[in-house]
């Protein structure tokens, strides 16, 4: 059963969460400086994101949530449109951006006046934790795609990494890694769903072709899916 938080309610300013987000949790030193294992599992997400859009030359490539642009740099031969609804994020991601094919758009992606069929790939990874309303994202990234098309999706297994991290806490690792184990903004996520959950989420609004885990199947910290129209 998907899990919403209490602060998951109406009145939520989502630019200044994310904003707060951005500024508390520096992206680049996310995945720059995170510790060992946590670059090892979104390096592996990373190449499972890579391998689910296939070659992208030329084609019209959206990320939704996008971050800082690590994502969309691993493409830099498509049309790229990036939207975030943080400043602070959309400035990160021009930077690392520089030189692309690229365009930067804020907003809520379900609020925006698109034109439908816009995109041949469409990236939304480890974003609709923090909607206020996941299904209306699902329901936009379904509009934007082309027939043809393919969406990756991913998000973070939270009821495995609480649990995990309740067992770390309990050991000395835990305790020297204290002031880093919340490290990536786990506090702010305002949903939280097993693999299985999502994956039947996800069949509400697509046929889902492929399913693969970070950093693997049997430790599914990170759950991918790819994702075309029915």
């Amino acid at each position: 059963m998907e899990r919403t938080h209490e602060h998951a309610t109406e009145g939520l300013d989502v630019e200044a969460l994310n904003d707060k987000l951005a500024r508390e949790h520096p992206i680049d030193a996310y995945y720059e400086r995170s510790i060992l294992p946590i670059r090892l599992i979104e390096k592996g997400r990373l190449a499972i994101i890579r391998r689910f859009i296939g070659p992208a030359d030329g084609l019209d490539l959206a990320e939704i949530g996008s971050g800082g642009g690590h994502v969309l740099r691993m493409f830099p031969r498509a049309r790229i449109t990036a939207i975030d609804v943080s400043d602070v994020f959309l400035d990160t991601a021009r930077k690392n951006l520089a030189g692309y094919d690229a365009r930067f758009l804020k907003g809520e992606v379900d609020k925006m006046d698109l034109p439908p069929r816009s995109f041949d790939r469409i990236i939304c990874t480890e974003v609709l934790e923090h909607c206020v309303d996941p299904r209306a994202i699902l329901g936009a990234i379904a509009r934007l795609l082309r027939p043809e098309g393919a969406a990756v999706i991913t998000i973070p297994n939270d009821p495995l990494i609480l649990g995990l991290k309740g067992f770390v806490r309990r050991t000395p690792v835990g305790w020297a890694l204290r002031d880093r184990i919340e490290w990536g903004g786990d506090r702010y996520h305002l949903h939280t769903w097993t693999p299985g959950e999502f994956g039947r989420l996800l069949e509400e609004f697509f046929r889902v072709t492929h399913r693969a885990a970070s950093p693997s199947d049997l430790l599914p910290i990170r759950a991918c899916f790819r994702c075309v129209l029915r």
